[in-house]
């Protein structure tokens, strides 16, 4: 389980609190999603959990262990994450996927390493893509093989920022996909923010709703209401029911 507990971050001593007292809990195996406008502080708690900026105060705790005094390999094999800009560099599929285990090999990958590569190709159906080189790849492809690379390193915590911006539909349905398939299937906590808020609705177990550095709101899928998306974004929205899914439309939509 991942803990958060009365979290701050600041720039500077002078400057406001970017993150103001933040409080989460995300359970193994539960798909969480940040929700808010830009600015208010969403890839800024990720890169608070992740170790690369340093908090004011509070603590982040996964299965009991504060992850804030690991050094940053003990991390990496606790937490994996996923970028919204990925860039890989001319290597082949299986050596991109190979660098997630550098937490594990440091400079000469062995045998374990490899077979840990091996068998997430296969898990992922990417045994075909493997010689080729990463960045001939599509945009959905190379999304898929970021979080391959994620996977391989045994990560109980998967964090991802804007996981399907800038992808066609058909992409962003396959990661989507693959987020779901990854928590279900081995367990994994996912935090992930994201812009679309139907999508959100699909893919999300919680949500926690930001808004100027602060959790506002958190729930599973009954806090999702008109009244907290329009506090969280400053806009109107309706909310209706199709089939038994609820279907999140802006405030002038109709059905």
């Amino acid at each position: 389980m991942l803990e958060i507990q009365d979290l701050s971050f600041r720039y500077s001593h002078r400057s406001p609190l970017v993150l103001d007292h933040i409080d989460l809990q995300l359970r193994d195996g539960e798909i969480g999603i940040l929700l808010g406008k830009n600015g208010s502080g969403k890839t800024t708690l990720f890169k608070n959990i992740l170790g690369i900026q340093k908090p004011l105060s509070g603590s982040v705790r996964f299965d009991g262990e504060d992850l804030l005094n690991m050094n940053r390999r003990e991390r990496a094999r606790r937490i994996a994450y996923v970028p919204q800009s990925i860039h890989f560099g001319a290597l082949s599929v299986f050596d991109t996927i190979l660098m997630g285990r550098i937490s594990y090999f440091g400079y000469k990958a062995g045998r374990e390493d490899e077979t840990a590569v091996e068998a997430i190709l296969r898990d992922m159906k990417l045994e075909n893509f493997a010689a080729r080189n990463v960045e001939e790849l599509s945009g959905g492809e190379r999304q898929k093989i970021a979080i391959a690379r994620a996977l391989v390193q045994e990560p109980r915590l998967l964090i991802f920022d804007e996981p399907t911006g800038n992808l066609d539909i058909a992409n962003e349905q396959l990661i989507l996909e693959e987020a779901h398939r990854v928590s279900r299937e081995k367990g994994i906590a996912i935090l992930t923010s994201l812009h679309d808020l139907n999508q959100a609705l699909t893919l999300g177990d919680r949500f926690f709703f930001m808004k100027d550095g602060q959790i506002r709101h958190t729930g599973g899928r009954e806090s999702v209401t008109e009244s907290v998306i329009q506090e969280t974004f400053d806009a109107e929205v309706r909310i209706v029911e199709i089939e038994g899914n609820k279907i999140i439309l802006n405030g002038g939509q109709k059905t």
